[in-house]
């Protein structure tokens, strides 16, 4: 997708006052978001574990070989359920969710059952945080000038982990993570008339995939 706005264009609740533009509109990549907000894998090997440690427990209890299978066996249905539930609940909110950059704020539709739309005017954001994963996608938290305030349970799981005091709305899991950082980062500028803000490559993953902390480039 080019960074112009997209042939096919989602629809916003209201129409753009006349003059604004739709950059770019794109979505969370679900793989990522059941990785990282819903932290598929690590339920995953949760249960792995504790199946594996009922059958060692069975085995060392004096139990055969069969008998240990057996007990793992009965805690494999439970497993799998939650890890589906887990899973479709992430799909249907990558689904569910829309993030839209224009050449003035950055528009946020979210919500599986009832769609709430977010707007936020380059004006109230100061900072725009990068933090890119080795599979190329990534987060854009939005941080807010002092005074501006959003409720956490409001966003989640479009809203920066931890910083309760202080939300961050975020565009989650998104591919292209970089490239849409450095476009909302030169709409920012182009916005307030100054030249287009960096983007620090330290906010990339290497190749052995592990995930370094985040990058954060400044809207003044």
């Amino acid at each position: 997708m080019t960074h112009e706005a997209a042939t096919t264009v989602k629809e916003l609740p209201e129409a753009l006052p006349e003059g604004e533009r739709i950059l770019w509109q794109g979505g969370p990549a679900w793989r990522s978001l059941w990785r990282r907000a819903f932290h598929g894998r690590t339920i995953a090997i949760y249960f792995a574990a504790l199946i594996l440690l009922r059958g060692i427990n069975v085995w060392w209890g004096g139990g055969s070989l069969l008998d240990a299978i057996v007990a793992m066996a009965w805690l494999l249905p439970a497993a799998l359920f939650a890890l589906a539930v887990v899973t479709v609940v992430a799909w249907l909110t990558a689904r569910a969710s829309w993030y839209t950059i224009t050449d003035r704020r950055v528009v946020m539709r979210i919500g599986i059952v009832l769609e709430v739309t977010y707007n936020f005017p380059f004006k109230v954001i100061d900072e725009v945080g990068l933090r890119v994963y080795a599979d190329g996608t990534g987060d854009l938290p939005l941080c807010f000038m002092p005074g501006e305030q959003i409720a956490y349970v409001h966003l989640w799981p479009h809203a920066k982990p931890w910083h309760l005091r202080r939300t961050q709305p975020m565009m989650r899991c998104i591919p292209d993570a970089t490239s849409i950082a450095a476009l909302l980062s030169g709409a920012m500028a182009a916005r307030t008339g100054g030249s287009a803000l960096p983007i620090h490559a330290s906010a990339v993953a290497g190749p052995t995939g592990r995930e370094r902390s985040h990058a954060t480039t400044s809207a003044a």
